[in-house]
């Protein structure tokens, strides 16, 4: 149960400040008064050095690659405001609400990464019964690749199931969407929100049931008065990147979860549920489909 939000530029580094807003990326920290169970962030950047370079270890890379996470709420940590102006061409941030009192772990704060991917969810993967995926052991997962991803949570698990996926062939995008629809089967009430990036693509999903956890996230609104800010809480809105980056046109698009201001005057649009968008961080151009 938690806040999602991720960004792709056509190849310019642009911090989330920059994308977002200084009082939007307010708002949305100051979502973390109530998804305090930690946070983190995945950041893919342009590297300023020459790639391929050989000093003494491994060449220097063509794409960097940053992960942070932390098990203290971003509201309480100063590093996020040292991340937020960071310029990345993709990245993802991610508030956290723990589901089905799975422990405060670092290996459960998001992203995780694995094969070369960050991987942000929103959602308590649970059946009818309130019984979360990570307690049932008959669940036929591969656990080598549950353990890839460093997690021991049911985003681990659903992560996993799109790693199954892309290792037997599927292109990302459809290893996400086929693993929503084997996790779907077992568990048809359960919210599958999620984003995803690689070197070269960022995908953001909405793929939500809307029962029982939207109402225990009111629940819990509730008792910090807010509710009103979690009646759409499993909306994902996105909006069209425009301006400059040090004197570069940025185009792209950034999506991100409900619980603060996002009006349509502002360019906001609400993605529709059970649609992806899948952009290039190469070149910031981007579409929907539907899973």
């Amino acid at each position: 149960m938690c806040r999602l939000l991720g960004y792709a530029t056509n190849d310019v580094n642009a911090s989330l400040h920059q994308v977002l807003g200084m009082r939007e990326c307010a708002a949305f920290r100051d979502l973390s008064v109530i998804h305090n169970d930690g946070w983190g962030a995945a950041l893919i950047t342009e590297p300023a050095a020459a790639a391929h370079v050989t000093d003494g270890g491994a060449p220097s890379p063509e794409t960097g690659s940053a992960l942070y996470r932390n098990t203290i709420a971003a509201h309480y940590d100063p590093i996020f405001d040292e991340l937020a102006s960071v310029g990345a061409r993709s990245a993802l941030f991610h508030l956290r609400l723990a589901s089905s009192n799975l422990p405060l772990i670092l290996e459960n704060q998001h992203p995780f990464f694995a094969n070369g991917l960050s991987f942000i969810h929103n959602g308590d993967i649970s059946d009818a019964q309130g019984r979360n995926i990570t307690a049932n052991r008959s669940y036929p997962i591969d656990h080598s690749l549950v353990q890839e991803t460093g997690g021991r949570s049911d985003s681990a698990i659903y992560f996993a199931t799109a790693l199954q996926y892309l290792g037997v062939g599927y292109e990302l995008e459809e290893a996400l969407a086929q693993a929503v629809k084997e996790l779907r089967a077992a568990y048809p009430d359960s919210s599958y929100n999620c984003m995803i990036q690689s070197k070269d693509t960022f995908i953001a999903l909405r793929a939500e049931s809307g029962k029982p956890t939207r109402q225990g996230v009111v629940d819990v609104y509730a008792r910090h008065g807010r509710a009103d800010e979690a009646e759409d809480y499993a909306v994902l809105r996105y909006r069209d990147l425009g301006g400059t980056v040090d004197g570069a046109a940025m185009r792209g698009v950034v999506v991100t979860s409900s619980g603060y201001a996002q009006p349509e005057s502002e360019g906001w649009r609400e993605l529709g549920n059970n649609r992806m968008i899948v952009a290039s961080n190469r070149t910031g151009a981007y579409r929907i489909r539907s899973i």
